[in-house]
């Protein structure tokens, strides 16, 4: 119990301090916002700070941060460190980053944002990249939660049908008015999912009676039941959880929604924090409820085996129909089920933005909205019919992981870009080159990938972090110093 409440206690801090220290490196002001300058009814809508707050949580919290700290629970309580650290130091400077670089630039989607600053190559990769990303997410957020539902429905409404319901629901969200769907019923589902959280929290602490597994020496070592190495294969499953380059493409959405960049901190560290805390309890759960009066070792065993034979949902639906009855259970599992879905729809709504500013077409009207949203939603159900849904998370696991490697050195590159001083370009720079380590050593080790033993992987990921990493001081403060003047002077 007393690690999980310190894990708990540096995630609030964090946010009151380290969320403080690079907002006031960003050096925000009073200029106007995109929604304010110009709102056309559709994207760019002013909005009241809380409600942004909670459609931006919604946007990014997903299943990474429940099926993702689950799976990242088989290494047992260390995953608490990753989902800390990585939130406070990693996540929330990425979402924080990228929200406000899109603000800066006219409530861009990141992929242009990235292609100012780090050039056209990269912004062609960043284009494709994050809308095969945000499709794979729609798909894996339907699949999920159809899942989910079907479980808590008579047999007559299978997962087939459930598919159905949800990406006719994708289609009305991706197609209207931001403030017509996501704008008055995220608040609502957003409350849901804090008040799902807590409850599974509460649980934990009464029916198993505070007896959690504590992060000593022993624990932090423990290995995978079935031996995945450490490094980096819990860095990319816990996902959404600590960082996700998803974020990057939901945030632009409110980017064009808040009035003040005062809100900045709050509306994306913030969310970031929430959904860390989100994740701690979810990873607290899966330690905890599989050990309860037993060892960690014979704990993690069971929780794989669990993931194994029943996926991730139906250890959602054992724990919290366990910890809270069955009435609490299904509410706890509404809760599961809206993050998701509400995942969902804005990263194919975010595919048609990241679309539209890639070829400009104006989103104002009917027809051109109706023209991307259609065929995204008809190339995502096939997908979803196509291939199994393990196979999708962890493909989207990868690639999500990958996405915020490149936000957050385009992060350092606008930093210094616009004369921020070096402590402030390392601050998005520093988990760049750990992100960077942990996506090529994971696309060399894992089994969906080359396969190769950690001998191989391991060096290769750390190299290539310190070759970014280099390239990246060598290009900004000693060939390029004069660019800053030059940036300052425009």
């Amino acid at each position: 119990m007393v690690t999980f409440f310190v894990a708990l206690l540096i995630l609030i801090i964090g946010f009151f301090t380290y969320s403080k220290l690079i907002e006031k490196v960003f050096h925000i002001d009073d200029r106007q916002t995109p929604a304010v300058a110009h709102p056309d009814g559709v994207d760019y809508i002013p909005m009241k700070t809380w409600r942004i707050f909670l459609i931006q949580l919604l946007n990014i919290a997903g299943l990474g941060p429940i099926y993702g700290a689950l799976s990242g629970a088989c290494w047992g309580p260390s995953v608490y460190l990753w989902i800390v650290f990585g939130t406070i130091l990693g996540g929330g400077v990425h979402d924080f980053l990228s929200g406000m670089m899109s603000e800066r630039e006219d409530g861009a989607s990141i992929s242009e944002v990235v292609g100012r600053h780090m050039g056209r190559v990269i912004s062609f990769i960043m284009r494709i990249f994050s809308v095969v990303l945000l499709i794979m997410v729609g798909v894996n957020f339907s699949v999920g939660p159809a899942g989910l539902l079907a479980k808590l429905t008579p047999d007559t409404l299978d997962k087939m049908f459930w598919l159905v319901v949800i990406m006719i629901y994708y289609l009305l969200a991706t197609f209207l008015p931001i403030d017509k769907i996501i704008g008055k019923i995220y608040p609502l589902f957003g409350l849901c999912l804090i008040v799902m959280a807590l409850g599974i929290g509460g649980g934990i602490l009464v029916q198993m009676g505070g007896d959690m597994p504590e992060l000593t020496l022993s624990a932090l070592t423990t290995a995978h039941p079935a031996g995945l190495p450490k490094w980096s294969m819990m860095f990319i499953t816990v996902a959404c959880g600590a960082i996700s380059g998803f974020h990057a493409t939901q945030s632009p959405m409110m980017a064009r929604c808040i009035k003040s960049e005062k809100e900045g901190r709050t509306v994306f560290y913030g969310a970031m924090v929430a959904e860390g805390i989100i994740a701690l309890i979810w990873a607290a759960a899966g330690v905890t409820f599989y050990t309860h009066h037993g060892s960690l070792l014979d704990g993690m065993t069971n929780l794989n085996a669990a993931l194994n034979a029943g996926g991730a949902g139906d250890v959602v639906y054992e724990i919290s129909t366990t910890l809270l009855g069955p009435v609490g259970g299904v509410l706890a599992m509404i809760g599961v089920i809206a993050c998701p879905i509400t995942s969902g729809d804005t990263a194919y709504r975010s595919a048609r933005l990241t679309i539209a500013d890639w070829f400009h077409i104006d989103q104002s009207k009917v027809g051109p909205r109706a023209a991307l949203s259609v065929p995204l939603l008809g190339v995502g159900a096939v997908i979803a019919l196509a291939f199994p849904w393990s196979v999708l998370w962890r493909y989207f696991s990868w690639s999500n992981q990958t996405l915020a490697m490149m936000v957050l050195w385009t992060g350092a590159v606008f930093l210094h870009k616009y004369g921020y001083p070096p402590i402030a370009c390392l601050m998005a720079a520093l988990p760049a080159a750990f992100m960077s380590a942990v996506s090529v050593t994971y696309f060399f080790q894992a089994p969906e990938c080359l396969h190769l033993s950690t001998s191989i992987a391991y060096p290769v990921g750390i190299l290539t972090a310190v070759v970014f990493f280099a390239i990246f001081w060598w290009r900004t403060f000693l060939v390029h110093k004069d660019d800053v003047d030059h940036e300052l002077a425009k």
